[in-house]
């Protein structure tokens, strides 16, 4: 199949494409837009089943970041990088160090950070080789600590306030306690989501396709072990997609119940038209790109050393981001996901230079 006629292309700026045979590298580097800025996006590691899986994967992510930084008010392009490969088993210092000469060789025009799949010690691997890279090095917390450059708590935290936004919306709740929420995924991201719950007072149930992450929920935390395939199915409140994307799908629908759709996932819609069947079923979806902005928030500010307090402030603006999304879709009786790509878009297509927090935005 082309890269041009691609059902995902989507108009593209540069797809490019590295194999090194010494360290066994295959890896895709997508830039969407860059009409904001340079594109900055995860550099993500997974065992597709086929080099097809992986430029679907490629394409859709980047495109997704570019919409997450417009929403977010970053002057930011979007952009995204994949490694085929297993990430438990996959990575070697030469493939680590062939992969940071791929991202040097685009020149910046795409910045890579942690996804799923690599974390610090790989971002810091890639800083050997080329400067694009954020995550690297530690930085200082809110409350004066220092902590790694990983930017997954601050997805993390992002995804709770932007629950917590939802669930008042669609549930009138402002607290969670009892609250009962599903986990799909409880990596990085959806254990730190999982910790937010469990302070805040909500029930867990969680799945993961590694059993070592779900054993870490349940002793922890005290979640309730959930078998993958039938996550969908139970009785919740809000269901928190954080794993793979493409999981609202005509068959997943057939046995999701929770009213509320909330989680870290990208591209959590398999189709458009998924998006406007939760809609008619009542069923609030927290658009997957303008919930889970936390990460790329975070790399922002490191990349133009921001405090943490500014850092801070802005994640917690995903809740407004998501009030007005909500507030308008009820409004207008369009689909969620249809508003959220509509503000984005918006600001993209005025080449706005400005950054500005959520709320302002969209005011």
């Amino acid at each position: 199949m082309s890269v041009f006629t691609h059902p995902d292309f989507d108009a593209h700026e540069q797809v490019v494409f590295c194999h090194d045979q010494a360290s066994g590298l295959k890896a895709i580097i997508a830039i969407h837009d860059t009409t904001l800025g340079p594109a900055l996006g995860g550099c993500r590691m997974f065992p597709y089943v086929n080099d097809d899986e992986a430029l679907r994967d490629v394409l859709r992510l980047s495109r997704g970041m570019t919409l997450k930084s417009s929403l977010a008010g970053l002057k930011l392009g979007g952009g995204k990088a994949v490694i085929i490969g297993d990430p438990h088993t996959g990575k070697s210092p030469a493939l680590l160090h062939a992969m940071g000469d791929f991202v040097d060789s685009l020149g910046g025009r795409y910045i890579t950070a942690a996804d799923s799949g690599t974390g610090e010690p790989e971002m810091q691997a890639f800083a050997q080789r080329t400067r694009h890279v954020i995550g690297a090095t530690p930085r200082a917390t809110l409350d004066g600590s220092i902590a790694s450059g990983d930017p997954s708590p601050s997805t993390a935290l992002g995804v709770f306030v932007g629950l917590k936004a939802a669930v008042r919306h669609r549930l009138g709740r402002d607290d969670l306690i009892g609250l009962k929420v599903a986990i799909q995924g409880v990596g990085h991201v959806g254990l730190g989501l999982a910790r937010h719950l469990k302070e805040a007072g909500a029930q867990l149930w969680v799945s993961d396709i590694f059993d070592a992450n779900v054993r870490t929920a349940v002793e922890e935390l005290g979640a309730c072990a959930v078998r993958p395939h039938d996550i969908y199915g139970l009785d919740v409140d809000v269901f928190a997609p954080c794993a793979m994307g493409g999981i609202l799908n005509a068959e997943t629908l057939t046995t999701l119940r929770a009213p509320v759709i909330a989680g870290a996932a990208n591209n959590q819609l398999a189709s458009p038209e998924i998006g406007a069947e939760l809609q008619r079923r009542n069923c609030l979806y927290a658009p997957d790109y303008a919930i889970n902005a936390g990460g790329i928030i975070d790399v922002y500010y490191q990349r133009v050393g921001g405090s943490a307090s500014q850092s801070d402030a802005h994640i917690r603006g995903i809740a407004d981001t998501l009030r007005q999304i909500f507030e308008r879709a009820a409004a207008s009786g369009e689909c969620t996901s249809v508003i959220a790509d509509r503000l984005a878009l918006e600001r993209l297509q005025g080449g706005e230079q400005l950054q500005a927090t959520p709320h302002r935005l969209h005011a």
